[in-house]
């Protein structure tokens, strides 16, 4: 019997990152929804209930860790809008939330941003590239997280999305 070690999502480092830049979510008896275990297989061929470790570049061009999660290999509307994304800075992590999360006031664009230590204009839009971590269409898997969607959907039409 093989055993595989998990982690705590919130307890990954960019060392962790770095040497398995890809972590799926596992279901353990305790309970514990943040328990995560390193994927060896890349590229895989989906990121359902996976998180990928990587660089992103923030619009002034520096690079900064990061963690996207809820991300769809094939659709890049769908990640306009629901890709999460944690940003890394001096060995603390960032959860960036989208208009229509309840915390997005104390974690959307201006807080990453006070967070960074840089202007909004200056972080957004980030741009991240998934495609060596994982097989689907390249404009879902390489794309831009914005300070603000191009378009704002109401929570029907992101019901509608999130369940198509």
């Amino acid at each position: 019997m093989r055993i595989r070690k998990t982690k705590s999502v919130l307890s990954l480092r960019v060392s962790d990152l770095e040497r398995h830049p890809v972590w799926q979510f596992v279901n353990e008896d305790e309970g514990d929804e943040t328990a995560v275990r390193p994927v060896n297989r890349l590229p895989v061929s989906s990121l359902m209930n996976k998180i990928v470790g990587t660089q992103v570049q923030l619009a002034e061009g520096s690079s900064v860790w990061a963690i996207i999660g809820n991300l769809d290999n094939e659709n890049a509307r769908m990640n306009e809008h629901f890709v999460v994304l944690s940003i890394e800075r001096k060995g603390k992590w960032f959860q960036f939330e989208r208009y229509f999360d309840l915390r997005y006031r104390d974690h959307g664009p201006k807080a990453l941003a006070r967070f960074l230590r840089l202007p909004v204009d200056k972080v957004f839009p980030i741009s991240y590239d998934l495609r060596k971590y994982a097989k689907g269409e390249a404009n879902a898997l390489a794309g831009t997280v914005l300070k603000k969607p191009r378009v704002r959907l109401t929570r029907a039409e992101l019901t509608a999305l999130a369940v198509r």
